[in-house]
């Protein structure tokens, strides 16, 4: 007996309706653009670029959230790459150094074209930084002395690099040599500063995080505490209520106490003239502090420095003065070591950047 196949009963259709169903283009949002970030130096040590390396593997998390669209110490950009951006389409430009040349000065006004936010980043933008000592010299006292009069030097003809040369017909050109060294300032605007030299892996971080979430201060603005380095310093705590010295010492002539303030061991420490915010690595490891930080706000560094001398120093006659102060070798180069090219003991000899 055959048995009757059962019917299956009618499937159910189910209508489709656009309200229902996202559509596929919304399923697959693009991810939002990465901020993009320039990185470039003029005339300085490197120390910045090192201080980038310095994050460890934080580099990796900022690698992650920008894109990198020049960085020269570690990717292969070209000035072209930049020069056919949009202006305003870089985020942030981190330009460190003095400027010195005229390829630095272009350098520095292509990236503000193309960069909405510029940071002078380091003591060289900032306000000069060691290479603005040079301001103490002229530019054809230096040209000869590293390559004429240098004592590792033998140039009988007395042959200097020329701007424009030629070479079997073809014209050759370097880069001007200026006549004073320039903040980066003086080239371009700058909307925010970040002191040191370098300024610590910390601080940088700090700076790149505030800049990318908009959790800024007023342009202008330097990033970092606004207060004096002895205000943190350890050692602050052992400055004698009433503090005299009859002489004073460079570092290698005394065994310093890695306790005691080092002004009152007669030790030149720039401390009190000095902005805070870098954690003071040097004095922990017994040594005065230089400067790097520069200056708090509205006051001259060099100015500061020695009036507080001024106030500490045990001397009745001229005679005791010119000996307490015998140790000081270098005034300029001790409290203005970071800052010449925005002092005005290395300004007025400065030009128009575009000569």
């Amino acid at each position: 007996m055959k048995q009757k196949s059962r019917k299956s009963p009618p499937k159910k259709t189910v209508k489709k309706t656009a309200a229902k169903t996202p559509a596929r283009s919304s399923a697959k949002k693009q991810a939002a653009p990465k901020p993009k970030i320039a990185l470039y130096w003029c005339a300085s040590c490197g120390g910045c670029e090192e201080t980038i390396v310095d994050l460890d593997e934080k580099v990796l998390d900022v690698a992650a959230a920008v894109e990198f669209v020049l960085w020269p110490c570690a990717m292969d950009f070209k000035y072209s790459d930049i020069a056919s951006m949009p202006p305003r389409s870089i985020d942030v430009a981190f330009i460190n150094g003095a400027v010195r040349s005229s390829e630095q000065e272009h350098a520095a006004k292509m990236l503000r074209e193309k960069s909405k936010t510029v940071v002078a980043f380091g003591a060289c933008a900032w306000i000069g930084g060691i290479p603005g000592l040079a301001n103490l010299k002229t530019r054809r006292g230096i040209i000869d002395r590293a390559y004429i009069d240098m004592e590792t030097v033998k140039n009988d003809s007395r042959t200097i690099p020329a701007e424009k040369s030629d070479l079997e017909g073809r014209e050759m050109r370097l880069p001007s040599f200026y006549e004073t060294v320039l903040t980066l300032d003086d080239v371009i605007e700058v909307d925010y500063y970040l002191p040191g030299c370098p300024p610590t892996a910390a601080s940088v971080a700090a700076a790149i995080t505030a800049i990318l979430s908009g959790n800024l201060p007023p342009p202008k603005t330097v990033i970092g505490p606004d207060k004096s380095l002895c205000a943190s310093c350890d050692r602050n705590a052992s400055k004698p209520e009433r503090m005299e010295i009859e002489r004073i010492r460079r570092i290698h002539e005394i065994k310093a106490d890695p306790s005691l303030c080092f002004l009152a061991q007669g030790v030149v420490c720039m401390g009190p003239a000095t902005r805070d915010g870098c954690d003071f690595p040097c004095v922990k490891g017994n040594m005065p502090c230089t400067g790097c930080y520069g200056p708090m706000a509205g006051s001259d560094q060099g100015a500061r420095m020695a009036s507080a001398f001024g106030g500490i120093l045990a001397a009745q006659t001229d005679e005791d003065a010119q000996k307490a102060v015998s140790g000081i070798a270098d005034p300029a180069g001790t409290f203005y070591r970071y800052g010449v090219a925005s002092s005005p003991l290395g300004r007025q000899r400065k030009e128009n950047a575009s000569w």
